[in-house]
């Protein structure tokens, strides 16, 4: 109970006592003292009561702080214990699952949309003290999937944010138009007309389904649980990943893929520069400046760069004439290496004549990232109690929904034709 609710309560005693003695015409002694000594304890309850409201009253803002962020919170904590071994004997022997797995898929289920048994994107992130054959890895930290799908990717690196959709088409407007102010010419003049307040709708439809097919042997299902914890998360982790990165930048948006940032770049609107020579860290500056004349950057390192491996073995071993800096040098002077990412996935290879790549530079303005991934609902995990019912081995399909936008297309830059050699 209350502090102030109990005071209240003593109060309200005090009060029927007092007017109970204050009715005798003669009281006694003691009933003299008696009423003293419950005047004395009222106004000493009315001070103690304001101080318990005020107390109380903290007590319930951090109380509702808590249940703002307790929801999630308490999810994160659930998924944390999320048992892919339960899912893998459910498919394999139908074992029901408990737990708190068991919580969870009910959970996940309840959103409807899955034939198997839904897995939430969080459990195929690799989780530190699980051990496999080959000793104890060092892995990441698993972390909210609305910012990255797995620490690693491509994609999260060049700041594309992760959206957790639970059905239908979901749209974001971002702002497109660029309002200005102005002076009055004179004193009786008027200032800067009115300005259209413009926005985009930039929307993700559940039409692009992913899937990865894995083969868990008979050998592999009897093993200690961690091992094989441990290996189902880590393969699906790297197969979606790497397909994720690639359909994010390279897409074709055609036989079933999202139309990627690279492939895409002319629908997107975004801007494409051939640079048609060598490449150098002239081009990157001259697309970095265009970022902050557009007030799409404040400075250098807040812009973030895909290049090929190739382009990296270039410019590192063309030096300036007469120095040992080379043009690589000169790139990580003003763009940090934590916001320069390196792939031979999500970049097609160099090709042409001469050999020529692209790079892609992105950045986050106003908080708003260049990219949005959304992914629906959870990973299905589908068994296949056919294709390997002969050796006693488990197939299962995982299938997860995702697509791919751009939220602004003044935050991305491509630059074409960076050639690797004289022509």
């Amino acid at each position: 109970m209350l502090k102030s609710v109990e005071i209240a309560r003593r109060q309200s005693e005090i009060r029927q006592n007092l007017a109970e003695l204050a009715n005798k015409e003669t009281p006694s002694e003691d009933e003299i003292r008696k009423m003293g000594e419950l005047d004395t304890e009222y106004r000493s309850n009315e001070t103690r009561y304001r101080a318990a409201l005020i107390a109380e009253d903290t007590e319930r803002r951090d109380a509702g702080n808590e249940l703002e962020t307790r929801c999630g919170q308490e999810w994160a904590d659930l998924v944390a214990n999320f048992q892919l071994r339960q899912v893998a004997l459910a498919l394999d022997e139908g074992r029901e699952l408990d737990g708190q797995t068991a919580e969870i898929v009910t959970e996940l289920r309840s959103a409807g949309g899955f034939r198997g048994i839904p897995v939430p994107w969080q459990a195929l992130e690799v989780r530190a003290g699980e051990t496999v054959a080959g000793g104890t890895p060092t892995p990441i930290q698993t972390r909210p999937i609305i910012d990255r799908l797995f620490p690693d990717s491509v994609a999260s690196r060049m700041g594309a944010q992760m959206i957790s959709i639970d059905a239908g088409a979901i749209e974001w407007p971002v702002t497109t138009s660029a309002v200005t102010a102005g002076w009055a010419a004179t004193e009786t003049g008027n200032v800067a007309g009115p300005t259209v307040y413009a926005t985009a709708d930039r929307a993700m439809s559940p039409d692009h389904n992913l899937g990865v097919q894995m083969r868990i042997t008979r050998k592999a299902l009897k093993q200690s649980g961690a091992a094989l914890e441990q290996a189902v998360r880590r393969d699906m982790n790297g197969a979606m990943g790497a397909a994720m990165d690639q359909a994010a930048f390279l897409g074709t948006g055609a036989d079933g893929q999202p139309l990627g940032v690279i492939t895409g770049a002319a629908t997107y609107g975004i801007t494409s520069t051939p640079i048609d020579a060598l490449a150098s860290w002239g081009a990157f500056r001259s697309a970095v400046t265009r970022f902050m004349t557009s007030n799409a950057a404040g400075s250098p390192d807040a812009v973030r760069s895909l290049i090929r491996p190739e382009l990296w073995d270039y410019l590192d071993g063309v030096l300036i004439d007469g120095t040992a800096v080379s043009e690589w040098d000169r790139l990580l002077k003003n763009l940090p290496s934590a916001n320069i990412a390196m792939t031979n996935n999500a970049l097609a290879a160099p090709s042409g004549t001469p050999v020529a790549t692209s790079a892609l530079l992105t950045t986050a303005a106003g908080g708003v990232a260049p990219i949005f991934i959304g992914a629906w609902g959870a990973v299905d995990m589908i068994r296949d109690p056919y294709s390997d019912a002969q050796s006693g081995g488990l197939r299962i399909t995982a299938l997860a929904t995702m697509d791919v936008t751009v939220a602004r297309p003044v935050q991305l830059q491509l630059l074409t034709g960076l050639q690797l050699a004289a022509s």
